[in-house]
């Protein structure tokens, strides 16, 4: 018999099977590639809600143990995927300058923000109001880093890559069945496919659908992030990502016309160079009404969990909220009250 059935492999998903790993617990795990939104996202790492100047939630907490925690699986994997990069917010005036300065002396940011201007150096860049530059801050390669323990997985013959079908689980007494897998127990982290998942559909994902562009330019020569009221992030070799849109209405999976419009225009607002169109990407994020994640165990069954809603902050939140539900449940730890999905019970 399994320690563990885990459904879904993103962001949630790796963070929950790695706590596994560490702490030599049996699995196999369930990935059938339908979401996407931790294989197309950005990637960047960053303490800061950039749009408001304001700290993300527990980041300085979050950040101690995400980035060791990526570092760990870089050195398993064998593959480069962790990068310094840093972050500058263009300012689009006078004003937005002194709201950063005066942000930069608020104690929960002083961490986080340097009060140092940033003057423009890059050709093809229009930023006369100079930049701020985000401290702690760095770029994870997603997709390669789920791909490479996928397949670090497969050698060890611990995941099926096919669909799962909620109706075959068999909950029996004191472990579950799945099509002849048995396991103490079983972990939902299906991004927002959660949607069509009866134990937890009567949880408050909203999703928030998001779509990237890649473009090429040779003349940028960008070493940096940029955020204005988009990011640009090099990804090398010429190539940048630039987006991301947010859209609580379309929850289908295809790249939109409309969206790349959008993102294209606020682009050339502050872009001065000539770039191509080389892809574009999109995913639904798993977010919730109040913005915070779904983690912990089903009201009925003890032995059923979920970890999910890890929305655009997936990197930072993830590492951190996997190894509460891990001590939760092996070690009895209580988990954070604000990503325990009990507050959501009165919903069912």
């Amino acid at each position: 018999m399994l320690d563990y059935i885990v459904v879904g492999f993103g962001l949630s998903g790796l963070s929950f099977v790695e706590q596994l790993e560490i702490n030599g617990k049996s699995f196999t795990v369930f990935e059938n590639y339908s979401q996407k939104s931790s294989r197309v996202a950005g990637g960047l790492f960053n303490p800061v809600i950039l749009k408001r100047f304001t700290a993300a939630w527990q980041a300085s907490e979050q950040i101690k143990i995400a980035i060791p925690f990526y570092k760990t699986i870089e050195n398993k994997l064998k593959e480069s995927l962790v990068f310094d990069l840093p972050v500058l917010r263009r300012f689009n005036d006078i004003e937005e300058q002194n709201r950063w300065f005066e942000a930069c002396d608020k104690p929960i940011l002083n961490e986080f923000l340097s009060p140092e201007l940033i003057k423009n150096v890059t050709p093809g860049i229009n930023a006369p109001y100079h930049f701020g530059k985000v401290k702690h801050t760095g770029r994870i390669d997603i997709k390669s880093m789920l791909e490479s323990y996928l397949h670090y997985l497969d050698q060890k013959n611990c995941v099926i890559t096919e669909l799962f079908e909620h109706d075959e689980v068999m909950i029996k007494d004191g472990y579950i069945e799945y099509k002849g897998i048995q396991a103490k127990k079983i972990l939902f982290s299906e991004g927002y496919g959660l949607k069509n998942n009866p134990f937890f559909n009567y949880l408050p994902l909203i999703g928030n659908k998001g779509e990237y562009i890649i473009i090429k330019s040779k003349a940028l020569k960008l070493q940096k992030a940029i955020k204005s009221s988009i990011f640009i992030i090099p990804l090398g070799e010429d190539l940048y990502k630039v987006g991301a849109t947010y859209n609580n209405q379309d929850k289908s999976p295809n790249t939109t016309e409309a969206a790349r419009e959008e993102i294209q225009k606020k682009l050339e607002r502050f872009l001065e160079t000539k770039y191509n169109l080389v892809d574009q990407v999109a995913g639904v994020r798993p977010t919730v009404r109040d913005r915070k994640p779904l983690v912990g165990v089903h009201p009925e069954y003890e032995n059923v969990y979920v970890l999910n809603g890890l929305g655009s902050r997936g990197i930072l939140i993830g590492p951190s909220v996997a190894k509460n539900l891990y001590q939760n449940i092996e070690k009895g730890i209580p988990l954070d009250k604000e990503v325990d999905i009990k507050r959501f019970d009165t919903l069912r």
